[in-house]
This record gives C-alpha cells, structure tokens and sequence, in this order.
C-alpha cells in the first residue's frame, strides 16, 4: 500500500479562481502524485496550470467544510506562486507536475515539491480531529457504502468525538453528521419507494 498524506489542496484555474479540497497526496519515492477524480475542478485546475499547493493542516473544520459545501477559507500568498495557501496551514509545500499518466476517471499527476514553508508549529495529536478526519473520508464515499456501513463507522468515531473533542472538532462533526443522517435518509426514502 502506498503512503497517503491527507491534505487540503489549493489550485488555481487559467482564469484566476481558487478552488479548495481535501485530496490525499501518494507518495512515489522522491515524487507526489496528486490522482483526482474526474470530473473535479481540483482536477481542471492541475490540467490548466501544473501546479498545486499542498495544504497541512491540523484543523478539523476545514476538512469538514470542504466536505459539507463550505470552501471560503482564509488564504495567504506563496512568494513565487500564482496559487495561495491556506491561512490556517502548519506548513505548505508547491507542487509542479513533472507527468501525467493518463487514466479515463483517475489521472495521475506525479510531481517534485518546488517550494516549501513552516507557518506554525505543530501542537500535537488528538484523536477527535483524527474521528473527523476518517468522517471526512467517510462522507466523500456516502453513495459507494451500504447504510449499515455508515452507521457502524459513525458510532466507532463519535466514542473519539465524545471524549476528546474540542468547540472545533464538535462542529467539524455536526456539519459531517449533517451530511450522513441528510443521506441516510434518502436511502431509507428509496427504498421505502420500491
């Protein structure tokens, strides 16, 4: 199994707009790959300019929001890059595509880090931002799990959630637990209409 550092990117259109997502990066020895799903903007943009900012973040929220139609996020200049980072990243590294590997629904765009910068230092492990983080993942494949899946997944996370959680990770988890229950009960409607 590859090593997958889970992210917020930052990309940039040819015309100028912004876009935020979460994406996890592959590492490939001294290269990243960054794979998006088609269609993406994350995955226009990257086609449009070859480069990307690599957000690590400790904040659970952002992850969430991004997730749950929330993408107006603070951002800073990169000296040197036409695509900004997140305010709130620990550290940031820029990405430049070096080659594609074409692929109908995954391309992968296997790049070198240009550029590095450390913001703020990192305060530590908490399992609550773990919980949102693997909820976060876990809401970016509703459609592809069976209910009961979900569900199972969602009680094992809120025990982290319950006993760990700060004001950050409580409404991290509530705009993610909004997106679950809002999709579970659309199941539950299509199959009560069969």
């Amino acid at each position: 199994m590859p090593y997958i550092r889970e992210t917020i990117l930052t990309t940039r259109s040819a015309a100028g707009k912004v876009h935020i997502a979460p994406l996890g990066i592959i590492q490939d020895g001294e290269t990243w790959v960054i794979a998006p799903f088609r269609p993406s903007t994350t995955l226009a943009n990257v086609e449009e300019t070859g480069i990307a900012v690599v957000n690590y973040t400790d904040d659970a929220k952002i992850f969430a929001g991004c997730l749950t139609g929330r993408k107006d996020w603070p951002l800073a200049d990169v000296p040197d890059c036409p695509v900004p980072r997140l305010e709130a990243a620990l550290a940031h590294d820029v990405l430049e595509v070096i080659s594609v590997k074409g692929d109908p629904q995954r391309p992968r765009f296997a790049c070198r880090v240009a550029a590095s910068g450390q913001h703020r230092p990192f305060q530590g492990m908490n399992r609550a931002k773990a919980a949102v983080l693997e909820a976060a993942i876990l809401v970016s494949r509703l459609k592809m799990l069976p209910p009961e899946k979900i569900e199972d997944e969602i009680a094992y996370l809120k025990i982290a959630i319950d006993k760990t959680a700060g004001p950050d990770e409580e409404q991290a988890w509530y705009w993610l637990l909004e997106k679950v229950i809002a999709h579970l009960a659309e199941v539950e409607a299509e199959r009560g209409g069969s």
